[in-house]
This record gives structure tokens, sequence and C-alpha cells, in this order.
């Protein structure tokens, strides 16, 4: 059985990928991604989120590859 990448972590795994996703997706900074998730009532460091785009980012842009290779076509 495969272990769970986030267990043991303090926030869930939807506040993790979010943070992660929004740091990929836009250039946000760390700052940024603490200040919108601030906005919503969570209270997260600015190197925390760093420390989850380390651990997580790689996978997520590796995933997120597959689905946006057909944009380049045609």
């Amino acid at each position: 059985m495969a272990r769970n990448p986030f267990r043991g972590h303090r926030f869930s795994q939807d506040v993790i990928l979010c943070a992660v996703r929004w740091y990929c997706r836009y250039g946000l900074s760390y700052r940024d991604v603490r200040d919108l998730l601030a906005e919503r009532r969570i209270i997260v460091d600015a190197s925390t989120v760093y420390r989850w785009v380390r651990k997580f980012g790689p996978e997520i842009a590796k995933r997120s590859q597959k689905h946006r290779s057909w944009r380049g076509l045609g």
C-alpha cells in the first residue's frame, strides 16, 4: 500500500494542493499565496508554502504537463 504523502501535515490535502497550484499556475510569490489563503481564513506562513511547493510542486507540474501538451499542437 502506498503511503499518503499528505499524512502528518497540519493542513488538509485540498489546502496544500490549492496553494501549490496557485503558486505554479499563476506565478504568484509565496507571500501572495499566503495572503490569498489568509483571505479564506487559512493562516499559513510563506515558508510553509515554500516547503509545500518544493515537496509537491514537481509532481503537480508533471501531471499538469500531460493535460496541457495538446495546446502546442495545431
